[in-house]
């Protein structure tokens, strides 16, 4: 029954939930309102979505987590659901690094905007390596931000190869990477489904892989790879 709830629910609370918050994060952005308390009205959305859909939060590893300094959260991606995950699980202030394109999107671009997401251009050429620039400095101010290294959702909740673009990102800023495993939310709304269902989503921080040794820049495809390691390993823990 509760599956059935959740199936025939979905469809009506996540839009319009989105289309109440959204607004509301976009005024408070106008009154003067920080990045802070836009995060916790995203963070107030995703818990409300996530107990009228019955899906549950599961953390492991929160110690892992520096709060002395900005990082890098690099997570596995396989629903649309964790983005909320993230805002409920992740204890701290963070940003998501996303496609310039989406900040076209009427409301969701300007609520994106306002809460201080950092847009990064993957046209290639001067453009992306000038957002690339851009996002690391907004990065050693004191940002931590999320990337998604496969760049898209998994379609079988396997993780995938890992692009570039984020540990370019990660090398630029200097600042650590946290490998973050997201297990369950490909049960709870597969890509491409319209269906969700209530369940259980485990999310666990690994250990900081350094992007720094001897006062030099790990190369990239190095982070890539233990970053990979790391978090491939979690989810089949």
């Amino acid at each position: 029954m509760r599956r059935i709830i959740t199936a025939l629910i979905f469809p009506v609370v996540f839009p319009l939930s989105f289309l109440c918050f959204g607004p509301v994060a976009v005024m408070v952005a106008m009154a003067g309102g920080s990045g802070e308390t836009i995060h916790s009205i995203a963070r107030a959305w995703a818990r409300f979505v996530f107990f009228i859909l019955g899906i549950k939060i599961k953390t492991a590893g929160l110690e892992n987590i520096p709060r002395d300094r900005p990082v890098i959260f690099a997570c596995n991606h396989a629903s649309q659901m964790d983005i909320l995950a993230l805002y409920i699980a992740l204890p701290v202030q963070f940003r998501f690094v996303v496609k310039e394109e989406l900040f076209r999107v009427p409301v969701l671009g300007l609520a994106m905007r306002s809460a201080g997401y950092v847009p990064i251009n993957r046209s290639g050429g001067k453009a992306a390596i000038k957002s690339l620039q851009e996002a690391a400095k907004r990065i050693r101010e004191g940002a931590s931000v999320v990337i998604f290294p496969e760049g898209t959702r998994s379609p079988d909740g396997r993780l995938a190869q890992f692009k570039p673009g984020g540990f370019l990102l990660a090398s630029k800023s200097r600042c650590p990477i946290v490998p973050v495993a997201i297990k369950g939310s490909h049960y709870v709304l597969p890509k491409g489904s319209f269906v969700c269902r209530p369940g259980l989503i485990s999310i666990q921080v690994g250990q900081p892989v350094v992007t720094v040794k001897d006062d030099k820049p790990v190369k990239r495809d190095e982070l890539m790879k233990n970053t990979w390691q790391v978090v491939n390993t979690m989810l089949n823990q």
